[in-house]
Order: C-alpha cells, then sequence, then structure tokens
C-alpha cells in the first residue's frame, strides 16, 4: 500500500470534524454515573470496580473517579463497589427511563487508620496501582505518582525498573531507556498522555525516559500485552506516561519539594527543586474547568570513572626486538577515561480538563522537558600495536612494548535535548456511542554546538599492561606523563542537530448492548500519524596549522581517578580559548569533513494509518476481547552516498558525493485474542494470543553509504579494496507472535500473588552484519550493513509477590526468568527485584535492590561481548514532620555498582565505569 500525505485530510477538515463533535447535542439517558472518593470528597479513585450486581454489568472508576453504566433496563439494581485496601460497598439504585443518576461512592468508613491507609503514604500508591492492575483487561502493571515518591527515582525510567519484568539500560549510572521482560527497549512502544512523542536523538525511535522528571508524572502504566484499540508497534509491550490533572483531587492542592545531592565520587552538592498546583473553577452550573501545572529542575554534578579496551582481546601480530613478528593474545589499545559531568533538567506541564455535568470531558495535555549535559572527557590511549614487543608472548597476560605510541585527548561537549508535546482531546456519550477523540503535536530536538575534540600524540613510548581483569593494569616510562612529549596533531570542530516532528489524529467509537443475553461492547477507531526526523550533522576536522601546540600548553592538575595512575590532566577551558581564538589558521581536512558530515545526514519521513475493530463480550465470570489492527506504513529516507578515494599510485585523494534517496511500504493485519475468566473477586485468570510489530531504528534504515576505496601497487601488480558502511532503508520490521498466560491472587488487605508465562516468536530480526557476500557488494573486502537477520524466540516465567501488614511492615519481590536465543541483544536471562519497607503515622523506609543479570551485546573480533550482571541497592526514609510537611533520606547505589562489559569471558575488559554513592536530602511541603 502506497499511503500519499493526506493535503485532503488537512487541519482545515480536521478542525470541522472536531468542531462538529464538540458542538453536537449529548442525549442520553437510563444512565447511571458518579464517583468514587474518600470520606472527605478530597482525593478520588481510579481502578474501582463498579458492578450492578442483576445485570452483571461491571466497570472501573477513571482516573478522576468517574464512571458510567448507560442504556440500562428500567428498575432497582443492587451497585457492588470494591477496591483494594477498603472494605467492599452494596447500596441500592432505582434506574428510571429517561433519567440520569448521579451518585456518589465514599470509601473507607470511619475508620481513622483505614482512611490513612487508602488515601496517603505507600499503602495509597500501592493499592491504588494494584486496582487498576486487577481490573484491567490486559496484563498490566502500574506505578502511581505515590510510590515514585517513595524511592530515589530521578526519573520515569527509574521509577519503571521497581515493576515486575522491567529493567533500564544506564547512562554514566542514571537510568534511560526501559525494557520489558527482557526485549531490547527499542522493541517497546513509549506514549505520553496517549501520544507518541518523537525521540531527539539521532538513531532511535522510543524516547530516553531520563528527560522526563519524575515530578510531572501522574502514573505510569505498562501493559504487557496490547489489545486492538493500541499502537502493534509493542513487541515488548508498550509504557504510557499520564501527567497529573486537576480531577485526580478535588479543589486546589499543591506541593512543594526542595533537595540537595551529595555525590561521593566527585564530592559535589547538586539542588533540586519541584512544585505542583491544582484548582477547580466553576465556570457555569454545568462547566467545571481543572487547571493543573507542575515544574521541576534539577542540577546533578557528578562523574565516572573508566577503562575501555578498544576492540577487545584478539590474537594480532607484531614485531619483536629482533624484528620478526610473533602472535599476541591481547588488546590493541587500553584507554583510561575520566568524565566530570554537569546534567540539568527543566520539565513543566500544564493540564486543562473541562468537565461538564453531563460527564463530556475535554482536555488540553502540555509537557515541555529540556536536558541539558555538560560533558568534558579526559582519554588516555595506550595503543599497544603501534610499538615494538618487549616481552610477552601469545599465551602470557601481560606485555611490554617499546616504540610504541599513546594519545592523549580531550571531548569537549554541551548537549541539549527538547521535547514539546500537546495533546487536545474530547470524550462524549452520543446517545448510544461513546466517542473519544484526540490530536497531538510533539517536536523534539537535540543540539550539539560548538564540540570541541583535541588529540595530542606521542611516539616512542615504552608501555605496557598486566594481568587480566575488569581493570587491567597499565605500565608506562615517565615520558607517558610528559606533556611535552605530546603534540596536538588533530582538531574536530562539530555543531550537529537532530529534529523529530511528529502529528497525529485518532477517534474511537464504541457502543454497548446484549446479545444472546451477554453485556457486550463494540469498539472501532481510526489512527493517521505522520513523522519528520532531520539528523543534520558540521563537523570540520582539522588536522595542521597548530603551530607546533603541545599538550604541557594546556596541563593542569591531574584528575582524581580511582582505577590507576591518569597522570597530568588537560585544562578544558585551556583547549576551548586556544581554538576560539585560532581556529581560522588551522588547516581544514576537507576531505574527511565532508565524509564526516554528509555520511551521517539524514531525512526521515514515515506515515501510518491504523484502523481496528474489536468486540468485547461478558459471559458470566468470562470475558473476551477479540479484534483485528491494520497498520499501513509509508517510508521514505534521503541522504548521501559518500566515497572517499585514494589512489597510492597517483598520489590522490578525493570524495565523491551523490544523492541517495529511498521509499518503502508495507501494511500489516493482526489479529488479536484477550480471555479474562474470574474464578473469585480476588482471583484473576488472563489469556492473550497478540499479533505485533517494531519498525527498524533510525539510524539502521536511514539512506546512507560511507565507502573507502584505496588503489595501491604491491609487486607490479594494482589491487583496489573498498569498504563500507550502509543504511539499509529495504528493512522488514520485526515481526512477533506472543503468548501470554497470567495468574493474579488478591488476598486481604493490600497485596498480590501472580505468575505468568509468555512466549514471542520474532520474525524478521534486525543486527549488525558483514554482508560483502552476498552478492549484491562484488568486489568489496568488507561491508557493515544492518539486515533482517532471520527468527528468534523467547519464553519466559513471572513471578510476583507484594504484601502490605497491618503492622506496618511491607515487602515484595518480582523475578522475571527468560529463555531466549541467543541471538537477541541486550536481553537478560533473570530481572528481579526485592523491597523491604515499614510504614506509620510518622515514619516510612524502603530498602530496595534491582538485579539484572547478563546480557549479551554484539560480537566483535569473533567474540561476543556481554553486559554483566547488574545489582543496585537503594535505601529511602520519609518522616512525616506534620500531615502537610515531610522530610525525607535517599541513598542511590549504596554498594557502589559498576557498569561492566567484557570480551568473550569475564576476565576480558570491554568497558568498566564507576560512577559513587550519591546521598539525597530533601523536604516536602503539600495542602494535603
Amino acid at each position: 500500500m502506497k499511503l500519499q500525505k493526506p493535503s485532503n485530510f488537512s487541519y482545515s477538515k480536521l478542525a470541522l470534524a472536531t468542531a462538529s463533535v464538540l458542538f453536537t447535542v449529548h442525549s442520553y439517558a437510563n444512565t447511571l454515573q458518579g464517583r468514587v472518593s474518600d470520606q472527605n470528597n478530597t482525593v478520588y479513585f481510579e481502578g474501582a470496580k463498579v458492578t450492578l450486581k442483576e445485570l452483571s454489568r461491571s466497570v472501573s472508576s477513571d482516573r478522576d473517579g468517574s464512571f458510567r453504566l448507560t442504556n440500562l433496563p428500567e428498575g432497582q439494581y443492587t451497585l457492588h463497589v470494591s477496591y483494594l485496601g477498603a472494605p467492599s460497598i452494596e447500596r441500592t439504585v432505582k434506574i428510571v427511563k429517561g433519567e440520569t443518576l448521579n451518585t456518589t461512592i465514599q470509601l473507607g468508613g470511619r475508620d481513622a487508620l483505614l482512611e490513612d491507609i487508602i488515601v496517603v503514604g505507600q499503602r495509597a500508591g500501592l493499592a491504588g496501582a494494584l486496582n487498576r492492575q486487577k481490573n484491567a483487561l490486559g496484563i498490566k502493571s502500574i506505578v502511581s505518582s505515590d510510590a515514585i515518591g517513595q524511592l530515589p527515582d530521578q526519573n520515569a525510567a527509574e521509577a519503571l525498573q521497581r515493576l515486575p519484568g522491567m529493567f533500564i539500560q544506564r547512562d554514566q549510572g542514571e537510568g534511560r531507556f526501559v525494557g520489558i521482560r527482557g526485549i531490547d527497549p527499542s522493541l517497546n512502544n513509549v506514549t505520553i498522555n496517549g501520544a507518541n512523542v518523537p525521540s531527539p536523538e539521532s538513531g532511535v525511535r522510543s524516547v530516553a525516559m531520563d528527560v522526563i522528571p519524575s515530578e510531572l508524572v501522574q502514573s505510569l502504566e505498562v501493559s504487557k500485552t496490547v489489545t486492538p484499540d493500541m499502537d502493534a508497534s509493542a513487541i515488548g509491550g508498550s509504557i504510557e506516561v499520564k501527567s497529573l490533572s486537576a480531577f485526580d483531587r478535588e479543589g486546589r492542592s499543591y506541593s512543594v519539594t526542595a533537595q540537595a545531592t551529595n555525590n561521593a565520587q566527585v564530592d559535589k552538592t547538586s539542588p533540586k527543586l519541584s512544585g505542583s498546583f491544582t484548582d477547580i473553577v466553576a465556570l457555569s452550573k454545568q462547566y467545571d474547568l481543572g487547571v493543573a501545572a507542575a515544574v521541576s529542575w534539577s542540577q546533578r554534578k557528578f562523574g565516572s570513572h573508566n577503562m575501555e579496551t578498544d576492540g577487545g582481546w584478539q590474537l594480532y601480530d607484531i614485531e619483536d626486538t629482533a624484528g620478526e613478528e610473533v602472535s599476541l593474545f591481547g588488546a590493541q589499545e587500553i584507554e583510561q577515561r575520566h568524565y566530570v559531568i554537569k546534567r540539568e533538567r527543566l520539565g513543566a506541564a500544564l493540564n486543562l480538563d473541562l468537565h461538564s455535568s453531563q460527564l463530556s470531558k475535554y482536555y488540553l495535555r502540555t509537557l515541555f522537558s529540556e536536558f541539558s549535559d555538560d560533558e568534558f572527557r579526559q582519554r588516555n590511549e595506550y595503543k599497544f600495536d603501534k610499538g615494538t614487543l618487549v616481552a610477552g608472548t601469545h599465551t602470557n597476560t601481560s606485555a611490554v612494548f617499546s616504540n610504541a605510541e599513546m594519545d592523549r585527548d580531550t571531548k569537549d561537549r554541551y548537549e541539549s535535548q527538547k521535547i514539546m508535546s500537546l495533546v487536545l482531546g474530547g470524550e462524549h456519550q452520543l446517545r448510544e456511542w461513546f466517542v473519544e477523540y484526540s490530536v497531538g503535536y510533539s517536536k523534539s530536538s537535540e543540539t550539539e554546538p560548538n564540540r570541541i575534540d583535541a588529540d595530542f600524540a606521542a611516539e616512542d613510548l615504552m608501555i605496557g599492561y598486566g594481568s587480566l581483569s575488569e581493570t587491567p593494569t597499565l605500565s608506562r616510562n615517565e615520558g607517558a606523563h610528559d606533556l611535552s612529549r605530546f603534540e596536538l596533531d588533530e582538531i574536530v570542530w562539530e555543531n550537529n542537530r537532530t529534529e523529530d516532528e511528529a502529528t497525529s489524529f485518532k477517534i474511537d467509537l464504541s457502543k454497548e448492548f446484549v446479545v444472546a443475553g451477554f453485556n457486550s461492547e463494540f469498539k472501532f477507531g481510526v489512527k493517521y500519524s505522520e513523522r519528520d526526523k532531520m539528523n543534520d550533522t558540521h563537523a570540520t576536522v582539522f588536522d595542521g596549522g597548530f603551530d607546533d601546540a603541545l599538550a604541557s600548553q594546556f596541563g593542569s592538575a591531574s584528575p582524581s581517578y580511582s582505577l590507576g595512575d591518569f597522570g597530568p590532566g588537560l585544562s578544558r577551558a585551556g583547549i576551548a580559548q586556544f581554538v576560539k581564538k585560532n581556529r581560522t589558521q588551522f588547516d581544514i581536512n576537507q576531505l574527511d569533513s565532508d565524509i564526516e558530515s554528509k555520511g551521517r545526514s539524514y531525512h526521515i519521513s514515515e506515515e501510518v494509518l491504523g484502523a481496528y475493530a474489536m468486540l468485547t463480550v461478558d459471559i458470566g465470570q468470562w470475558q473476551v476481547i477479540g479484534g483485528v489492527r491494520y497498520e499501513g506504513t509509508d517510508f521514505s529516507t534521503s541522504g548521501n552516498m559518500v566515497e572517499l578515494i585514494k589512489d597510492d599510485t597517483t598520489d590522490t585523494e578525493r570524495v565523491d558525493l551523490s544523492r541517495f534517496d529511498a521509499v518503502k511500504d508495507y501494511d500489516h493485519i493482526m489479529p488479536n485474542l484477550t480471555v479474562r475468566y474470574d474464578f473469585t473477586e480476588q482471583l484473576v485468570t488472563r489469556f492473550a494470543y497478540t499479533n505485533t510489530i517494531a519498525r527498524p531504528g533510525f539510524s539502521d534504515a536511514a539512506a546512507f553509504q560511507i565507502v573507502e576505496t584505496e588503489t595501491t601497487l604491491e609487486d607490479d601488480n594494482i589491487e583496489v579494496e573498498r569498504k563500507a558502511e550502509v543504511g539499509n532503508p529495504a528493512l522488514d520490521p520485526y515481526e512477533s507472535h506472543n503468548l501470554d498466560m497470567s495468574i493474579e491472587y488478591y488476598p486481604g488487605n493490600i497485596g498480590v500473588i501472580s505468575a505468568g508465562v509468555f512466549y514471542k516468536d520474532i520474525d524478521n530480526f534486525i543486527s549488525i552484519e558483514q554482508v560483502q557476500d552476498n552478492g549484491l557488494w562484488e568486489g568489496y573486502k568488507e561491508v557493515v550493513q544492518a539486515v533482517n537477520g532471520g527468527a528468534a524466540s523467547l519464553t519466559g516465567l513471572e513471578l510476583a509477590y507484594t504484601k502490605n501488614f497491618h503492622n506496618g511492615l511491607m515487602f515484595s519481590a518480582n523475578g522475571t526468568f527468560i529463555d531466549a536465543d541467543d541471538t537477541l541483544p541486550n536481553q537478560s536471562d533473570i530481572v528481579a527485584n526485592i523491597m523491604f519497607g515499614y510504614e506509620s503515622n510518622n515514619i516510612s523506609t524502603r530498602l530496595s535492590s534491582s538485579y539484572k543479570s547478563k546480557s549479551f551485546m554484539f560480537e566483535e573480533n569473533g567474540a561476543r561481548v556481554y553486559q554483566d550482571a547488574h545489582m543496585q541497592l537503594d535505601f529511602s526514609a520519609k518522616y512525616y514532620v506534620t500531615e502537610q510537611a515531610q522530610l525525607y533520606f535517599n541513598a542511590v547505589n549504596l554498594t557502589d555498582e559498576p557498569y561492566y562489559a567484557y570480551h568473550g569471558t569475564p576476565d576480558h575488559n570491554y568497558q568498566y565505569e564507576s560512577y559513587g554513592r550519591s546521598f539525597e536530602l530533601g523536604f516536602t511541603l503539600t495542602s494535603l
């Protein structure tokens, strides 16, 4: 199917269609509607199950506590309301023809202790999340804003890692991307307030969730199985971020938080401030306007100490002191890296909700987030393959080299990411049909202005490495720490920008009816979305004209480095000033500049049209949901083919540039079945068959080719060698057939015991391969490209137990155990969490641990690279000075757990990085 950009389906028609819905007369009767609140009508409960027992009609309350049952027969019925953590309530209601009955359900009774449990504290957040999980159609895990605030989670990613089956990928020790059930994060779907938010980063689809401050989040909802009315791009699952609404609480509310954080590794203290405000204003007898605003600002100063092995450990050839070539199993290059980082986050949300007395709702959701990363990295590169072997053999674990080379380089980078999201929508009851619609616009960007990479090189050094370990021992003579021996060799100056813009419109219609005596609902809808992504790289490579500048001109104190002797440092300000003052005098390497700039720049446009139909039927204790979803994708990309041509026979070099354009269209029709059976009100089972997809990553599917052709003369023979790195716009999306089964038991008080099994059969798996032998690249020695690599399967078991005891103790544990093909990247066999806590009227504490087993990353030089197992321990404590004021203390990464990746076996370092412990002290003031 070839999708055309719907110019006729323009914003004028969109506005006309929306306006016609907005001003339609809402006429419906024989309706029961109301809200579920606490005894004081100050807190409303989402996820309460509201049932008319005689009709077996049930509905779950929305986030503002509201519920609605329409098209009811006349008569008198028993209304039953259940909510974990509170006694069930029953009352008699009478439905009169042509009328709407309004009612308010107040949970909690007059027991003060019970009232506290369901309104405030950790128990409140857990109770709300478990009620929503229990009454969901599919398999879900949920974390509420109350629970987010109970642990030292800096962003939405870190808050999600506590849920069953969830794990995070970290950047500089901080949670960034979120994976579900061991599946790579790129195969999940992330929405904010129901809209897909584009990624500010150049190569990925999913938004890095560390740009969303946890203070802006009302709840995080993970759907591990999808229904036909959800986007199908969710092989791992779908994550929905919901920001706050004024109707989450009654009347006016506010909160203010101030925090100081100290990082032990750099001994720096960083500030954090956040606040929120909500209010409901009566515009008339019919309409109430809810206003919710939140803002969060934080600054985090920290650093990391790192050792890496470039290319891993392998057998390579090198000369010894006698000039003989010998084979040595070892590292060609080992790096010491020292980072000094300052990160800032500014997040703001303004949400407007307009509710009518007839439960028609209109909303505007806005989110703005700005994330900046100011980084200065110093690196020492020990280049052993550039020297002469003095000591060491192919069986040895240490070696010494003379006449070797070493580089000292710096990276001075400031990176800013911005996300802006607007979602306008509404919902109405139009006689027998319930209509929901929304229009969304999002824009993300990443800028990297005036980046400076400076490289200083020295030769004829005596350097070596010692025993193998997570952090190899390095040895050197005094010359390696003499900055006057290091001459400025190259400077790369960059100005890079990425933009990602997305627009969407969707409408859903549903109707409840009775068929063969069973309560049923038919729902259908359409969604159109378009996305434009641009990656614009501007790099200038300078390779001369430095006036014999030496590293000693920019010397500074040796940085604090816990992994060995780093030697003298280099001045960030001194190098930046030197470049700014002399850049116009530097020699430009135009060939390398063109390759970096043109080869990495591209544009991508993507349009997706989705449509679905689904039927839900309640058959006694059974609930069956069946349906089908269609998604058609129109993908186009443009970039450059860049070829560096070196001819040693004529001593010439040049770069050839040409345009690269490509298109690809594909369609998917995906059936879906979900079955739920309630043995009792406390025991729930679910089964789901789903068919999902994941579109290729942008960096994999972008139109670009970087080719290097070298012509040499060897023994009177002309030899031509060609290598290439290329994108693959012809990639097919991942396709997955998924089976899920679960059982959940909700005992008394607040808690759950659950078990689930899942299976995923994934086709069109994408991996980076050498493809020079596939028949399309004749004459090339090496071609690296993303390709569809066949099939992979995954089977898993998910177990969870959560319990709040009457004496204030709390305990939760979950583990996900996976058996998967070893071709799946970033897939861990075990993901687990455990938490011990205690809560009273004045004190709330938690000790938690998150664990992720090793995972395969990629293959390099004939050996597999793994990320080692990671277990992090965190502690939090909160003291309620008054009901409105809380003092808290958090300790993050108590055991100073590093990041470690290895090449082949655990004693072969690939990357080791430590971040240190962090300690947080804060104060929160709320209106409740």
